[in-house]
């Protein structure tokens, strides 16, 4: 397993634009460390210190900060397709299996490079937010610093599932532009998905319950928008409806049977296409 970490990590170090959009990638979710610092001033008369807001106390960060720092995953998931687009423009995955590597190890080698990357992601996401946690938060009991680490764990998830789905995107067409595009085509395809279950169901509820099955909603579901909870915490007087947004364990089970769909169609892409 090394040994193909360490040759894709080759190849990324090698293109400029992939060390570029790596180290971006992993440098703006730490945008979170800015705004815990943010001061408004609103004309003088009072200042409002996001830190103050209790966002940032435990457990609910770990919440606040998986979840907006997942939407930087766009920067990686650039070069996850780049990975593919630049082998076969390249002419290395034809020159890779000559020299004696297999296509599975060739899939293998990407998706590994994926995992190596989404650990990264986390244990960096995890150490910014235990550091702000520990600045800003009123509780330090390690029950309570460590009750929600969960989040981590779906964020993890989240990042490799997304990019297996762009690696398979990126080996059905070969060309990076192309497999990002299909991203967005997807997205609307589960829309017309449930409006079509909306229609045969009748309600908005069964059709979201389809629409959760579904590869990006699945993704997205695993850390779900905290502003309701937030806004819960905050004013739970004017909060009628009950928002579940924890981390449940189908959810986790849903989107690593699409990656792992993913990678095995990857594989058989491979497979039976002619180099």
């Amino acid at each position: 397993m090394l040994r193909l970490v360490q040759l894709e990590l080759q190849k990324l170090w090698l293109n400029k634009a992939s060390k570029i959009l790596i180290f971006v990638s992993f440098i703006l979710p730490f945008t979170v460390l800015v705004l815990s610092s943010i001061k408004i001033n609103f004309f003088g008369i009072f200042t409002l210190e996001l830190g103050e807001l209790g966002i940032f106390n435990f457990p609910i960060i770990w919440h606040i900060t998986t979840f907006f720092a997942s939407y930087f995953k766009f920067f990686f998931a650039i070069v996850v397709v780049s990975m593919i687009g630049n082998e076969y423009s390249n002419k290395t995955l034809k020159q890779n299996l000559i020299d004696g590597l297999s296509k599975k190890e060739f899939i293998l080698s990407k998706f590994y490079t994926i995992v190596f990357f989404s650990l990264c992601a986390t244990i960096l996401i995890g150490l910014a937010t235990f550091l702000i946690g520990l600045y800003y938060s009123s509780y330090t009991e390690a029950t309570i610093i460590f009750r929600e680490i969960e989040f981590l764990l779906a964020y993890f998830v989240k990042l490799v599932g997304f990019f297996s789905l762009c690696l398979f995107f990126g080996m059905l067409l070969k060309r990076s532009a192309f497999a990002l595009g299909f991203l967005v085509i997807l997205y609307i395809l589960e829309w017309i998905v449930f409006w079509g279950a909306y229609e045969v169901f009748g309600n908005a509820d069964s059709a979201f319950k389809v629409k959760n099955f579904l590869p990006l909603e699945s993704m997205y579901k695993l850390i779900d928008q905290p502003i309701q909870r937030i806004v819960m915490t905050k004013f739970p007087e004017k909060t009628d409806i009950a928002y579940d947004y924890a981390v449940h364990w189908y959810e986790i089970a849903i989107v690593l049977g699409w990656t792992a769909l993913f990678i095995f169609l990857s594989y058989r892409l491979l497979k039976k296409r002619d180099l």
